[in-house]
């Protein structure tokens, strides 16, 4: 068996494939041009090293099912269940996170085995102890849509592609008359602990059931239904059931298939999910794989990242930066992931199913992150799909009562601070879009921020967190902020004085922990003073004033009010002086620091979200030179090619869409409303595809490593003196010019 072997002839298929798509026409009419074969571009390896934690394994853009192998261990480089540095496999499951700082899901788990197996997840000194299989990783083969391995314990050869909801198996055997294929209803990943499974034989081809599981996401409910191309000869189910704290029977279940198999035969297993039901899952595998062609579902896979990642065509020679976009563009689309069945039922937060909703669900809102670059990213490349990524989140509040903040499989985590999917519905309600309506928007956005929990009281009271009353106090309230000034922005735009006022002044409460003398934002309790003792580069995570930062970090986190925050420091030339030396100090932060504060230059981290507009503040006063500079360098040292490419988690798209934007020459530092500061393109030319057959074009003559400088711009022909380019330029289409310099 050679996995390398077949892996290499479905990728000859597949450029076949390509070579022989047919030019389509648009909406309008017009012959709309081939598309390229960009999923080349794409390495799933970047960041499965580092703290990267992005998931490795088959899946199709914003699919429910992501499969891929989990390795036994466990921890926080493991969050999605597969680090570069381990080699073993306990099996293939259906859902994963990635890119996170907390792990979760791992359900639905798949393993194909020789004889009888201990299952249990096994110890690493003892390749008997469980489920596990060592594999080499010369044998192991990943791309966009498609993962192989073999697995050294059995000679077993694994192959993986996906539909949205459907995971594709194909398992070459070595002859045998034990061969198995168990289905691991138990293990998940990081926090996840099952609370109930089941599987049932349905005849000698199918078996369904589901899973339940508690976790990050406190109530998670999976079904699911896997048909076979062989039939079984004997099915064993091992289902314990233990007595839970409730007195709740539970059940733990694995299945075990039992086959005889000659040298070198395929068996297939066609697995779909539902969140509803048996059912719906049943539903699902018939809409989208009702047949058992695995190389079209490879290369139908491939073409549907291919119509994804088209809608940037990046036009560079260096073929190393060609990869790392391509690859963080392929990132950003993993999540959010649809979490409806095709008929649009979903189970929502309220724990009950929903019939044929009038939207498509999503779920993974890791919103603390992605408020900042991948949704403004979103809103550009996915201008279609926004309606619905907004429509999930008025229900999300109709059901619970708020915006999600941190939202996972119909659970609200409350992970991380602030009202982050604020500012998404914000952002889309000034960028113009349709589909929602306004006023239920405005509704949802006033009542998020006027609640009582989270700190949030503290904020109406005293106008900032005091550090006496809760914890994380300094980020809490900067982050709300922010939230506060999206909110008083749509206020102005619908009229509404009042609010806009009322929200715009709590926007301002980052100002209250402004020290004049020391020039730090600083913790203050319910008097009014000061945190003592103090000390800038000091981080305990998650336990201080800061969340996953110092104070070093936290003083530019008023995105929202960047003259506001100049005006503390009393200068531009003193606020200058302090954000140059961010870049250059060095100091102990502490044996408790956050693991998250990474990819440092001097004391500012890109490996963590909090830092990622401060490069753009000098663009925002006037300095565009100096956000070239410092846009260049995190472009081309903290974003590599190797599995070690990312400075910190990936944080479900967010690492990637700070990529993408900033390689295109330009980023939106305000949290809502559209505008986009330029920096440093790295490509020569881009064509942004953004809907409705515009196309924006940017052309950066003259660039080169060294011509990191923006010397003059021109839009559609006229001269431009901006600094900054409105998301309605961006979608109008037309062409954004920039003569690129080696002088500032």
């Amino acid at each position: 068996m050679n996995t390398i072997k077949k892996t290499g002839l479905y990728a000859a298929f597949l450029l076949i494939i390509f070579s022989c798509r047919n030019v389509g026409k648009n909406t309008s009419g017009e012959t709309e041009p081939e598309l390229k074969n960009l999923t080349q571009y794409v390495d799933p390896y970047i960041g499965t090293g580092y703290h990267g934690h992005v998931f490795m394994g088959a899946n199709v853009p914003f699919g429910m099912v992501q499969l891929g192998p989990a390795n036994i261990s466990q921890g926080w480089d493991w969050c999605s269940g597969y680090h570069i540095s381990d080699s073993t496999i306990m099996g293939f499951s259906h859902m994963h996170l990635s890119g996170t700082g907390i792990g979760d899901l791992g359900d639905i788990s798949f393993m194909p085995v020789i004889g009888e197996v201990r299952l249990e997840r096994g110890k690493p000194e003892d390749k008997e102890s469980g489920l596990y299989s060592l594999f080499d990783r010369s044998t192991e083969r990943s791309r966009a849509g498609y993962y192989a391995v073999t697995l050294d314990r059995h000679g077993i050869d694994v192959e993986l592609t996906a539909t949205k909801r459907v995971g594709f198996h194909k398992y070459t055997f070595p002859e045998s008359s034990d061969a198995r294929i168990i289905i691991d209803l138990v293990h998940g990943i990081g926090w996840d602990a099952v609370t109930d499974g089941n599987a049932v034989r349905e005849n000698d081809t199918v078996v369904s059931g589901y899973r339940y599981s508690k976790g990050w996401a406190n109530d998670q409910r999976i079904y699911f239904t896997a048909v076979f191309s062989k039939p079984m000869k004997e099915f064993l189910l091992n289902s314990t059931v233990r007595e839970a704290t409730t007195g709740e029977e539970r059940r733990y279940t694995f299945a075990q298939l039992l086959f005889d198999t000659k040298a070198n035969e395929d068996i297939y297993a066609k697995v779909a999910l539902s969140p509803v039901s048996v059912e719906n899952a049943k539903m699902n595998m018939a809409s989208e794989l009702p047949g058992w062609d695995f190389e079209q579902t490879v290369a139908d896979a491939d073409a549907a990242w291919n119509e994804e990642l088209n809608k940037i065509d990046f036009q560079t020679n260096d073929k190393r930066t060609k990869t790392i976009f391509y690859t963080a563009l392929y990132h950003t689309m993993i999540a959010p992931s649809e979490f409806c069945d095709v008929n649009k039922d979903y189970f929502g937060t309220d724990k009950q199913a929903h019939r044929q909703a009038v939207f498509t669900n999503y779920t993974t809102f890791s919103l603390w992150d992605t408020y900042r670059a991948a949704h403004p990213l979103m809103t550009i490349i996915h201008p279609e799909k926004m309606p619905d990524i907004i429509n999930t989140m008025l229900t999300i509040y109709r059901e619970q009562g708020k915006l999600p903040v941190w939202h996972l499989m119909a659970n609200e985590t409350d992970c991380m601070v602030g009202n982050p999917g604020v500012c998404v519905l914000a952002d889309a309600v000034l960028k113009g879009f349709g589909g929602f309506d306004k006023n239920d928007a405005y509704e949802a956005l006033k009542n998020s921020v006027t609640l009582d929990e989270r700190g949030q009281k503290w904020m109406r009271e005293y106008g900032y967190i005091p550090f006496d009353k809760e914890n994380e106090s300094v980020a809490k309230t900067m982050e709300y902020a922010i939230a506060y000034w999206s909110v008083a922005q749509v206020a102005n735009a619908m009229g509404k004085e009042d609010d806009h006022k009322y929200f715009k002044q709590l926007s301002e409460g980052y100002k209250y922990y402004f020290d004049p003398q020391l020039q730090f934002m600083r913790g203050k309790d319910s008097n009014g003073k000061f945190r003592e003792p103090f000390n800038p580069f000091h981080s305990v995570h998650r336990e201080n004033d800061y969340t996953e930062g110092t104070a070093w970090q936290y003083t530019w986190l008023a995105p929202h009010d960047v003259e506001g925050l100049v005006g503390l420091f009393g200068s531009k030339e003193a606020f200058l002086n302090k954000i140059d030396s961010l870049f250059i100090v060095s100091g102990d932060m502490g044996e408790e620091a956050s693991p998250d504060i990474s990819g440092l230059i001097g004391q500012y981290a890109h490996g963590n979200e909090p830092s990622h507009h401060i490069l753009y503040l000098y663009s925002v006063i006037g300095e565009p030179a100096k956000t070239a500079e410092k846009v260049r360098e995190v472009l081309e040292t903290m974003y590599t090619d190797q599995p070690a490419g990312l400075c910190g988690n990936e944080d479900v798209g967010q690492m990637s869409a700070w990529y993408i934007l900033s390689a295109l020459g330009f980023y939106q530092v305000e949290p809502a409303g559209g505008k986009y500061y330029f920096g440093s393109p790295v490509m020569d030319k881009a064509s942004v595809n953004v809907g409705d057959g515009k196309i924006f074009k940017i052309v950066a003559k003259n660039n080169s490593a060294a011509n990191k400088y923006i010397k003059s711009v021109t839009l559609n022909g006229a001269p431009y003196d901006k600094l900054y380019i409105d998301f309605k330029d961006i979608t109008a289409g037309g062409e954004l010019v920039f003569e690129m310099s080696n002088t500032k």
